[in-house]
């Protein structure tokens, strides 16, 4: 285009210009070549003599008889398949059968036939870049009988014929063959090769896609057909199990804080639990043991809340809490408003909902009044005035609301002297609000602002925090490591009462505290102040006059401060910024009781005999979980991305496969890397241990499986063979139970299966796997599994799944923040299933322990990890869950699932 394109941009326009005017002349020459083949093959049928070789005493097969077919097919049909190497060469001999002239799909004989290297269609909807011949059962094209010579039986092509009938043979051969090629137009083959509901063919033929009772079943992914295989021992599908499982999920312990983007994230209650929230479950652990055994304390979990919570608030009783989330989408892609819950901390019990459809994106900040008992709630949300408002407590009535101010608001809080006085600080302000119309009628109440002034003070960046003191000061923390005391003036400490006059707030002394931002204040019982640092990660307790008296250091790998509650007598709860939630004193130090990762996970295994896991994702945090003890048992840094791990059946070492390409082998007792190694240098989806640890397999997003041989302790390996022939990136695989085949799914819904002892041949006929039993199911795209798959899917709405190890059930991990529970098999579409909610983000992975006690899901945004605790039928387990994300008046406590 006038010079603009790139320097081979003319020579490949030619070639393709010339490719094009080439396809029109093959094309016309196709339509000739098929009207000639279809008078050819007329002719043939037409004076065909009976078959010599048929037994003189069986009646010639007619419209309403057909040969014997072996078993699993309908008598109707017994093709044998001879197969030249191509996708559209496909050349079938078959018995003759009833039914309109036409090119239809029907089942081959069970044993398949014989088959040489060449293209092959994928099971599922893609077309494989190099794989071979048969597309097994109904892909086969089998050729009927003309309705003109309906009584003429048409002969067997087989190897005893006469060399007199071969030229004949071969040339029926060659017609079904054509046709074939016909039939496939430009954008099926664009496409992948995959086959259309029905394709249209020249005058008298026909190319369907239909599945024989018995034989196949056929779902649809982004409209694209997926054929799998039913096993010969299932005689009907109706005799498959259906209904939920009997098995239950109830959540166990949740593993991280969300300490990371989050403030207003820690408080400890009256029962002397520490409250705090990760995803959408607000956590109320305690620290002295109970429920949770060795290593740490029992957890309960308020999960009331429909999306992810952004802040706590504590009532002045040390019971109530109120928690807000953010604003989200339900499962068809609808709004979720955010709102505020006040709920029990005893009993779980959720006691009042406030501002449904008031807020907008998320509750950025809250705040119980003090002065009266906790009678008022203050709300910030996160919309682009930050709207600011005061609401009733017990009826859930708005009182007053106005714009707060453009720039982010960090902190909320009502003076505990006077409810009258709010103030909010955030990104370079400090405001104090006064609050009039304390009446309780609704929307009657007014509230104006006074901006701070900083006057000969450098103005802050940030004031991500402030505590008011016992004499009515505040202290600020902000950006530049500074603590600011604001008094109030006299002229306006004289006007007391709520709604009495303006009160106006100055800077009347200054320390420096921190080597970078301060994150947190707290105001302890015996009146000292401590102040948590950013960059510096130290602990400073202040005493009268801003007087340092003792100092404490966060290390490094737990990140800097970001919330810090005080528990009973002289210990100190503190939150960091790497999720950490830490325990001790400033004189003794911290130690860790809550980890977790600090960004979205992926990987995850469990242990082959021990109620252990590991999980790794984008942190690049290899951690390995005690699932008893509910703590880290250790963590590596992998300098790269994980993305999926797998342990080797001795235990002795995990495979852990990362996004460059590079995949790695380390010690589970010494951490040390034994095996670096590099495939490609695209991400690695998944590695899986064959049951008998000594093959491993690796797939990769260049649509590549490679598979290596594995010394009898894992530490050793070395390369086996590659298996090539998926047309996208691989997602998921499995071994069978004998540790010789593989079965794989991947980007393009396909479906194969892989002899790997045999020199990782692609399986042509897939047919004869479905009898083949695997070690473990987590293809997510297979018989066994197709029910777990909702109407109207994309193909992306499933990211992970997995079979318990007795084969009872089936665990989902979908795009919607849901985990579900199927009976196994799930072989029925649109089947019915239990759905647990908590994830605030799409579910990446779910896992079995060793022995089916629990299950393990990992949240991908939101950092979680959830252990669920599996009940057995008749057990005392949680309700049922429903699907509905909507949020809900009635009571939500941790049975509720």
């Amino acid at each position: 285009m006038d010079g603009a394109g790139g320097p081979g941009e003319g020579p490949a326009q030619e070639a393709l210009q010339s490719l094009s005017r080439r396809l029109q002349v093959q094309e016309k020459e196709m339509e000739l070549v098929k009207a000639a083949l279809a008078e050819a093959l007329r002719l043939l049928r037409l004076h065909a003599p009976p078959n010599p070789l048929q037994d003189p005493g069986t009646p010639a097969p007619t419209r309403d008889s057909s040969p014997a077919a072996p078993p699993g097919l309908p008598p109707t049909c017994g093709p044998s398949l001879v197969s030249r190497g191509t996708q559209t060469e496909t050349e079938v001999e078959t018995e003759p059968s009833p039914g309109p002239p036409s090119l239809s799909n029907g089942p081959p004989a069970p044993q398949g036939g014989s088959e040489e290297p060449g293209g092959t269609q994928s099971e599922g909807g893609g077309s494989s870049s190099s794989g071979a011949g048969s597309p097994g059962p109904p892909g086969i094209l089998r050729l009927v009988q003309s309705p003109q010579r309906a009584d003429t039986p048409r002969r067997n092509s087989s190897s005893s014929s006469s060399p007199s009938e071969r030229p004949r043979q071969k040339l029926s051969r060659k017609a079904a063959s054509s046709a074939n090629l016909l039939l496939r137009s430009g954008s099926t083959e664009s496409r992948g090769g995959k086959e259309p509901l029905s394709s249209p063919g020249g005058p008298g033929s026909r190319r369907s896609n239909y599945n024989l009772e018995g034989i196949s079943v056929k779902m649809f992914l982004r409209g694209r057909p997926i054929t799998m295989y039913i096993p010969s021992g299932i005689r009907s599908l109706e005799e498959l199990p259906s209904g939920p499982p009997p098995e239950t999920l109830s959540l166990d312990w949740v593993y991280g804080y969300r300490g990371r983007d989050s403030r207003s994230n820690l408080f400890v209650l009256r029962s002397g639990e520490v409250v705090y929230f990760i995803a959408c479950v607000v956590v109320l652990y305690r620290p002295e043991g109970g429920p949770g055994g060795p290593g740490g304390g029992g957890q309960r979990h308020y999960r009331g809340h429909t999306d992810c919570v952004r802040c706590l608030a504590v009532h002045p009783d040390g019971v109530r809490v109120a928690s807000g989330q953010t604003a989200g989408v339900d499962k068809d892609g609808k709004p979720l408003q955010p709102v505020v819950h006040v709920w029990d901390s005893e009993t779980l019990l959720k006691l009042q909902e406030i501002g449904l459809g008031a807020f907008e994106r998320g509750v950025g900040a809250l705040a119980f009044s003090v002065a009266d008992q906790g009678a008022f709630l203050c709300v910030v949300d996160d919309s682009n005035e930050h709207m600011l408002s005061v609401w009733d407590c017990s009826r859930g009535t708005k009182l007053a609301e106005i714009k707060s101010t453009n720039d982010s608001v960090l902190a909320v809080g009502f003076s505990p002297r006077d409810s009258s006085c709010i103030v909010t600080s955030g990104k370079s302000h400090v405001h104090f609000w006064n609050w009039s119309g304390g009446t309780g009628v609704p929307g009657n109440g007014t509230l104006t602002r006074k901006q701070g002034v900083f006057g000969k003070y450098k103005k802050p960046k940030f004031i991500p925090c402030f505590v008011f003191l016992p004499d009515g000061d505040i202290l600020t923390g902000d950006s530049e490591g500074n603590i600011l005391t604001w008094g109030r003036s006299l002229s306006d400490s004289r006007t007391p009462g709520r709604g009495g006059a303006k009160e106006t707030y100055g800077i009347v002394a200054q320390a420096h505290a921190h080597e970078g931002s301060i994150f947190a204040l707290c105001l302890r019982r015996d009146g000292t102040v401590l102040s948590g640092g950013g960059r510096d990660r130290r602990l400073v307790q202040w005493g009268p006059g801003l007087v340092a008296l003792q100092e404490a250091e966060i290390p490094e790998h737990f990140g800097a401060v970001r919330a810090i509650a005080e528990g009973l007598g002289s210990e100190l709860l503190v939150g960091t910024t790497k999720n950490a939630l830490l325990r001790g004193d400033l004189a003794q130090g911290f130690s860790p009781v809550i980890q977790g990762h600090t960004d979205e996970l992926w990987g995850l295994c469990t242990h082959p005999f021990q109620n252990r896991f590991l999980t790794c994702g984008h942190d690049r945090q290899l951690c390995l979980w005690d699932g008893e003890g509910h703590a880290l048992a250790w963590s590596i840094d992998l300098k790269e991305t994980g993305l999926c791990a797998d342990f080797h059946p001795s235990g002795a070492v995990v495979a852990v496969g990362l996004n460059t390409g590079r995949w790695l082998v380390l010690d589970t007792e010494t951490r040390e890397i034994v095996s670096d190694i590099t495939d490609g240098n695209e991400q690695l989806s998944v590695v899986r241990y064959s049951p008998d640890g000594l093959y491993l397999a690796i797939g990769s997003h260049d649509n590549m499986i490679y598979i290596y041989s594995v010394s009898s302790d894992g530490a050793k390996s070395s390369r086996f063979g590659r298996c090539v022939g998926h047309s996208s990136f691989i997602t998921h695989l499995d071994w069978s139970k004998d540790g010789s085949f593989i079965m794989s799914n991947s980007g393009d819904y396909e479906i194969l299966y892989w002899d790997v002892v045999g020199g990782c041949k692609l399986l042509r006929n897939r047919y004869d796997s479905r009898d083949r039993e695997w070690a473990t199911y987590t293809c997510v795209l297979g018989f066994h599994v197709y029910g777990v798959w909702p109407d109207g899917s994309d193909g992306t709405d499933i990211n992970s799944l997995c079979r318990s190890h007795n084969e009872r059930v089936v665990a989902v991990a979908d795009d919607f923040c849901k985990v579900h529970l199927f009976q196994y098999p799930c072989a029925r579409a649109k089947a019915p299933s239990l759905v647990y909610g908590g994830h605030g983000s799409h579910v990446t992975s779910v896992r079995f322990t060793h022995d089916d006690s629990h299950l393990i899901s990992l949240g991908g945004k939101d950092a979680s990890i959830f252990q669920w605790r599996v009940l057995g039928a008749g057990g005392a387990g949680p309700a049922p869950a429903t699907p509905s994300r909507t949020p809900s008046l009635s009571p939500a406590s941790s049975l509720d699932v």
